[in-house]
């Protein structure tokens, strides 16, 4: 057996690369959407991708198995539980509970383990000519190291009412299938620690059942259900924004992109005339970069692992949106942006001095040190804004200070004040930075 797994920091997520050496056959699951990295270990390995296989519809990512099925001619296998509104809407291979899919000498065995969503499975791997006990589980957004997957993401993000408490209870029963299994079973999820598919993702990329019989907090409720359920739900991150379309996208027939697309330099005067239609403009340098001097309008997302989930926040799927890039980070800006289907990439600019070259004004982001800001809060009646998450919020903050998420910040402008000074923070300075170029937008200058 060749295995390998693929993790993308930018949204800790992992996918599996699982092939039969002898018999030159591989299976992907959970394949990210830039799918050429697959292709190429297929490649190496001397192998021909069959077999593309998904663990559930997912919402954080939009998933690469109909780029990879196009590219290859490899039949997907999908789940078909979780009824009539869970059903795939495309031609796949339905897989139920208890169904049997065979890659050579290997054999996964599918476990149906709704919770997450009602439609999600857990794929049970067998090493024929070894032995007969399983030795992989690849769980998805089931079970991960020392987490479960949050059931709320349904209600939460897609408006779905009235699925989370539900999800809970499922995500009980799922868990008596995972207790069962031999201690010794490898488990390979598809998510690690910096994922919103959970709240407490532990670092390691693999874990074994029974390390997480004994470590993972959701086996310590085996039998208080009600206390399972109160705990699940209680203190889960924020949502972001794009996880409602990437439920629909990966559910219904969509536009296929086989390769990771170039990206037009624009000039100055087609930079404008974009601006001027309404597209909005990314800068991705680095905080402190953007704070000297930026062009007036811009957001500030840093090009970092945080890069497409925050992009998923404020950018929309219909208006193509323009970058300030270094030419040498567009490859792995666009393959960040396209693993959520953010494809509506106008063009880039290289740099904020191509627009000061041509007689443009950059304005500036002030930041304060913590005695002035000592001093602004005795002193002088400013409002406090804390733009970090209700968890972070709840644990500890600046006596006075109103939370308002950076996420939900565009919908609650109002509460911004525009007769007093405003200091917003957060934690690192990531989302102040956004924080601060989204109120500039409106005219409303921040310390």
């Amino acid at each position: 057996m060749y295995f390998q797994h693929i993790y993308d920091k930018s949204l800790a997520q992992g996918s599996y690369f699982i092939g039969c050496q002898k018999a030159g056959v591989a299976a992907v699951i959970d394949a990210k959407r830039d799918v050429d990295t697959y292709l190429q270990i297929a490649q190496e390995q001397k192998m021909k991708i069959t077999h593309i296989l998904e663990t559930h519809i997912h919402a954080d990512f939009l998933a690469g198995s109909r780029e990879l099925a196009a590219l290859t001619g490899a039949a997907m296998y999908l789940s078909d539980e979780g009824g009539p509104d869970w059903q795939y809407e495309f031609n796949h291979v339905g897989l139920k509970d208890g169904s049997i899919i065979k890659l050579g000498n290997l054999e996964f065995e599918v476990l149906h383990t709704p919770g997450h969503t009602p439609e999600s499975i857990s794929f049970l791997l067998r090493d024929k000519p070894a032995s007969d006990e399983p030795v992989m589980l690849f769980t998805g957004d089931f079970v991960f190291v020392g987490d479960i997957g949050r059931p709320d993401l349904l209600e939460k993000a897609a408006g779905l009412k009235g699925t989370q408490e539900a999800g809970a209870h499922h995500m009980y029963t799922s868990l008596k299938k995972f207790s069962a299994l031999p201690p010794h079973v490898q488990v390979w999820p598809g998510h690690g620690a910096g994922s919103a598919c959970g709240k407490a993702l532990g670092a390691v990329p693999s874990t074994t059942t029974g390390y997480e019989m004994l470590r993972n907090w959701a086996f310590r409720f085996q039998q208080d259900e009600a206390g399972f359920v109160q705990y699940l739900l209680a203190d889960q991150p924020e949502p972001p924004k794009y996880f409602a379309m990437m439920k629909r996208l990966n559910k219904v027939n969509r536009p296929l992109l086989t390769e990771v697309p170039a990206v037009k330099k624009l000039t100055i005067e087609e930079l404008k005339a974009a601006q001027a239609k309404g597209y909005k403009l990314i800068d991705t340098r680095d905080k402190a970069a953007f704070a000297k001097g930026y062009i007036p309008g811009s957001i500030n997302i840093q090009g970092n692992n945080s890069f497409n989930t925050w992009a998923g926040w404020f950018l929309d799927y219909d208006t193509p949106f323009i970058l300030v890039a270094d030419p040498a980070h567009l490859d792995d800006l666009t393959r960040k942006l396209m693993r959520i289907g953010l494809d509506n990439i106008y063009g880039y600019i290289p740099s904020v001095e191509a627009w000061t070259a041509a007689g443009g004004q950059l304005d500036q982001e002030p930041v304060i040190s913590l005695e002035e800001f000592k001093d602004l809060y005795y002193n002088n009646g400013i409002q406090v804004v804390d733009l970090r998450g209700a968890t972070e919020y709840q644990a500890g903050h600046i006596k006075g200070a109103d939370h308002v998420f950076v996420g939900y910040l565009p919908q609650n402008i109002d509460r911004i004040s525009r007769d007093k000074k405003v200091v917003i923070h957060c934690q690192g300075g990531d989302r102040a930075a956004i924080g601060y170029s989204l109120l500039a937008q409106k005219d409303i200058k921040t310390y």
